[in-house]
């Protein structure tokens, strides 16, 4: 099977789950208590024709099922409506706050990386020393801190008591040097379970290679133990890692919900927690796709990078 088979295989396995994903979610949503026109009015007391006019307009009038299929196939041309509370339009919407989340995203897999591998590494290589003990603690301590936690006391220590960040985001650009100051919390916050992760993986997959016997051949023809562990050991450990880091993304996407919250930072992720609150469903439904498609788009990635570095994969699937 050639990559690019394999990838169309790929691409078409993945269309069932992202409309099982957005069917699951606008059934859930319809199922939860209270009528999403009393938040689009506010809970006020209008007269009914202003209700039935209102509902027409968002196709609530009509069957769950219609509804869906309605929103599938504008959805289809990228068409999600208005927000029935503020008036907008979804795709606007979610295209001025995507960038904030994919930065951040991109930030906090980018520092569990550049913590997770040096970590591994130092793991292996002092293994049963006092620096792999420390890597393991560590480890364990940032896979068992929750986010929201985490973030909570960063913000205590640095920004109000230390006074070192702020406690909001700047009213600034997005790349510009005091945003990008601010991004340093949620990063760490974000990327802190990521690295530990990644830190124990590559420690147990380069323990593995270490015993392997092409090893022990390299050092007895003389070759220096740095050049041994980067060169030969290093490398056939990142294959797994690839993969973890891979899917880390896809980890990072969900949990910037939550760290999103705590930093006030205006990403898809507060958007769709604000958007739940007020039974905003255009909204809701639009952001839960766009957060789908970031998840599936994440595995592809994977699963194609897995496939380069490791052509068997493409015929065992």
């Amino acid at each position: 099977m050639t990559l690019a088979t394999y990838v169309r295989k790929r691409v078409l396995v993945s269309i069932p789950v992202l409309l099982g994903v957005t069917a699951l979610t606008f059934s859930l949503l319809h199922l939860t208590p209270g009528d999403p026109v009393d938040a689009m009015l506010g809970f006020q007391e209008v007269d009914p024709a202003v209700r039935e006019s209102l509902k027409a307009e968002y196709n609530l009038d009509r069957p769950v099922w219609e509804q869906y299929l309605l929103w599938l196939r504008d959805a289809l041309v990228l068409e999600f409506g208005r927000s029935p509370i503020t008036g907008r339009d979804v795709g606007a919407t979610i295209a001025d706050r995507l960038p904030y989340t994919l930065v951040l995203g991109g930030a906090a897999w980018l520092c569990s990386l550049l913590i997770g591998i040096p970590a591994g590494v130092v793991a292996a290589v002092k293994r049963g020393e006092p620096a792999d003990e420390v890597s393991r603690i560590a480890a364990l301590a940032g896979i068992a801190t929750p986010n929201f936690w985490l973030g909570l006391v960063l913000l205590f220590v640095f920004s109000v008591r230390l006074g070192w960040f702020r406690v909001i985001p700047p009213d600034a650009p997005l790349l510009s040097p005091a945003t990008l100051r601010f991004l340093i919390l949620p990063t760490i916050t974000l990327g802190t379970a990521s690295a530990a992760l990644v830190a124990r993986l590559l420690r147990s997959s380069m323990l593995r290679e270490l015993n392997a016997s092409y090893v022990r051949t390299a050092r007895a023809k003389g070759l220096r133990e740095r050049t041994v562990i980067c060169k030969h050991v290093l490398r056939n450990s990142l294959i797994a890692v690839v993969t973890v880091a891979g899917l880390q993304l896809t980890l990072l996407v969900d949990g910037a919900v939550v760290v999103e919250q705590v930093f006030s930072w205006p990403g898809v992720g507060r958007l769709l927690v604000g958007a739940i609150g007020q039974r905003d469903l255009p909204t809701v439904q639009a952001t839960v796709l766009v957060v789908a498609v970031s998840v599936v788009l994440a595995n592809l990635l994977v699963d194609i990078v897995y496939a380069v570095l490791d052509p068997r994969i493409r015929y065992e699937r």
